[in-house]
């Protein structure tokens, strides 16, 4: 029986990147002997164990068989006579296909992935790459996760990702995978690149068509931008501030189903509200978002552009918005409001990167004034019940109408 480290620990290890997991495959054993030693099997597919200290995983090495479509249309095969070169051989990218012998100091890399870490390629083990559909997202991921690294994807794979796409394996693949490795990779550096990859390989309009119909919409007569190109630098920019991935979500959803020009720095808008709310739930509901996120993104996509025009709106708009996102007990939406709305702006072709966005300081100064005023402070006066609540609006109001004249030059 041996045990070899593999996987993402060797790779970032050669990178010399924080390692996160470590993952080990035994060779040459059984699962009654891993069993006798004290480890706890968790794999159902294949047979994974934790060790009895460390908690860390342990897996037989096994080699897979493809017997249907989809992520999971494989038969696994677990003996002790498995090598390890056949277990490296059926993992998706070179990169991820070295073990190191923890015992012996020794790297293990029948597939050349350490020359591919060199040059900064992604590659893929074998034509049996193509046999799993997931590898299409997996190899996205990466692409994004490595970005600041200078890794790109050769060509081969590219092609390899393209033909998994062609012969329609992806709509195997389950939503709750499908979202998996997409909130996988709105968590790293650049996001933007999982979306661009997809597209590359004509997977985005199989598994993200609100995102690929984007690049249908010009932004106006003057550029050959289009809506997407728009999105995807806003979701770098606000990448560049914010590591939230609701905020990160939010950005990405805010202008599905929209119809709009873009003209010398202002919106001119077709679109209609309800059809863009109507998109963003089908797609969060057909791929098991989680409800946090959803509701940041329906109110991004009803409220970015009150927000642009603020100077604009009355004092019962700016009140019935912080009622309506329920500010006062979750003012985080406030701040992910200006993130989001300023990436937004700074994404616009005429906007002037360096430029402060004033819009967004001043809701949120607004907001401070309206929240200065407090439940405590109406109760104290005496009032009671349902006249607490108007007395209270009655205040934020009047508030606000002194404060937002007095300070609005400064602001915009």
């Amino acid at each position: 029986m041996k045990v070899f480290l593999v996987g993402g620990a060797v790779r970032d290890m050669l990178l010399k990147q924080p390692i996160k997991d470590k993952d080990w495959v035994v060779i040459g054993s059984t699962s009654e002997i891993m069993l006798s030693k004290g480890y706890q099997k968790v794999g159902s597919d294949f047979p994974v164990f934790l060790h009895p200290k460390t908690g860390e995983e342990y897996a037989l090495a096994r080699t897979e068989k493809k017997s249907g479509q989809g992520y999971n249309g494989f038969i696994t095969f677990a003996h002790p006579e498995v090598t390890l070169k056949e277990d490296l051989q059926r993992r998706d990218l070179t990169i991820n296909a070295i073990a190191y012998d923890d015992v012996n100091h020794k790297l293990i890399d029948p597939f050349n992935g350490q020359q591919d870490i060199k040059n900064r390629v992604l590659r893929h083990v074998s034509h049996a790459f193509i046999e799993d559909p997931l590898r299409v997202l997996r190899v996205a991921r990466f692409a994004a996760h490595f970005f600041h690294l200078n890794f790109k994807i050769s060509h081969e794979t590219i092609l390899l990702m393209y033909k998994i796409t062609k012969n329609g394996e992806l709509q195997y693949l389950k939503p709750e995978r499908i979202w998996k490795e997409t909130e996988k990779a709105l968590k790293t550096l650049n996001p933007q690149v999982y979306f661009e990859v997809l597209r590359q390989c004509n997977a985005l309009k199989v598994l993200f068509p609100e995102i690929d119909n984007l690049y249908n919409i010009s932004l106006n007569q003057y550029t050959s931008k289009n809506l997407a190109n728009h999105t995807l630098m806003t979701l770098k920019n606000v990448s560049n501030i914010s590591n939230r991935i609701d905020i990160r979500f939010a950005t990405l959803c805010h202008n599905f189903g929209e119809k709009k020009t873009i003209i010398f720095n202002k919106f001119k808008t077709f679109n209609n509200k309800t059809t863009n709310i109507f998109i963003v739930k089908k797609f969060c509901h057909r791929l098991h978002v989680p409800n946090e996120l959803r509701d940041l993104a329906l109110i991004v996509i009803k409220y970015y552009e009150m927000i642009h025009a603020i100077k604009r709106q009355s004092i019962y708009s700016i009140i019935s918005f912080f009622n309506n996102i329920d500010a006062w007990r979750k003012p985080h939406r406030i701040s992910a409001l200006e993130i989001i709305c300023s990436a937004d702006a700074k994404g616009r072709t005429l906007y002037i990167n360096n430029t402060e966005y004033k819009q967004g300081k001043y809701i949120k100064y607004l907001f401070e004034v309206a929240k200065s005023i407090s439940n405590k402070d109406v109760i104290r006066d005496g009032f009671n019940g349902k006249e607490i609540k108007k007395e209270l609006m009655r205040r934020r109001t009047i508030a606000l109408i002194q404060k937002k004249e007095k300070q609005l030059m400064k602001f915009i």
